[in-house]
């Protein structure tokens, strides 16, 4: 599966720039699967509004730290699954539900933390690498390697990845995210927020359409 490669500046939504652009807030998860078929939405939105907006992106941590297993959860799975191929045409293989594999969105979201910071103009296109590993591919989502590979092939280089991975500091630090992401109010994924006059408002919650999220975003920059 193939993404638009957006070029975008990261920031926390704190930090404005001289020109005081609205900051577009994105909440996910990789492993969320409403977040997997939301890829091509969002895709489409950033590459719509341009550079009208700075884009963060915030792990939002869906199941972290989960101790239940995929085939535990195979039945709730499987429906959500269902309905987000349905709703969005994204390809699954279910495979990996009949496993004894965790269900933990803890490491991959430290991943594309990591990401964020070594090569944030790259972030979002390996966000969706990652997506496509869990979901198209099955690939094991507790293995450095997993994540390691991926940031390989976009230029990242191994060693640097996987100290930081594996390193205690990422560990605790991917818990600011998450904090972040309940400073928000945020409850469920993927949300878009944006951050605009002093205000931060709720753009869409849960799975959109690229063209109702950039209307509502239009409508806040405009008032």
């Amino acid at each position: 599966m193939k993404y638009l490669l957006v070029t975008i500046t990261l920031m926390m939504a704190n930090t404005m720039n001289s020109q005081d652009k609205p900051t577009l807030i994105y909440v996910g998860d990789p492993m969320c699967s409403w977040c997997y078929g939301f890829g091509h939405e969002i895709e489409d939105v950033i590459t719509e509004l341009g550079e009208d907006v700075q884009l963060e992106m915030v792990m939002g941590g869906l199941r972290p730290y989960d101790t239940q297993t995929m085939t535990n959860l195979k039945d709730f799975l499987t429906d959500h699954w269902n309905d987000v191929h349905e709703a969005s045409g994204q390809p699954f293989q279910y495979g990996i539900l009949d496993t004894e594999l965790i269900y933990d969105t803890e490491p991959s979201c430290r991943a594309v933390m990591i990401v964020r910071e070594l090569q944030p103009s790259t972030v979002m296109a390996y966000f969706h690498k990652v997506q496509t590993a869990f979901y198209a591919e099955n690939k094991n989502p507790h293995l450095t390697n997993t994540y390691a590979d991926i940031a390989v092939s976009m230029s990242i280089d191994r060693e640097t990845f996987v100290n930081k991975f594996e390193s205690k500091e990422y560990k605790a630090g991917i818990k600011n995210d998450f904090l972040r992401a309940y400073q928000l109010e945020v409850r469920s994924f993927p949300t878009v927020l944006l951050s605009a006059k002093g205000k931060t408002k709720v753009v869409s919650a849960g799975y959109s359409k690229a063209e109702k999220v950039v209307t509502n975003i239009k409508k806040i920059i405009g008032d």
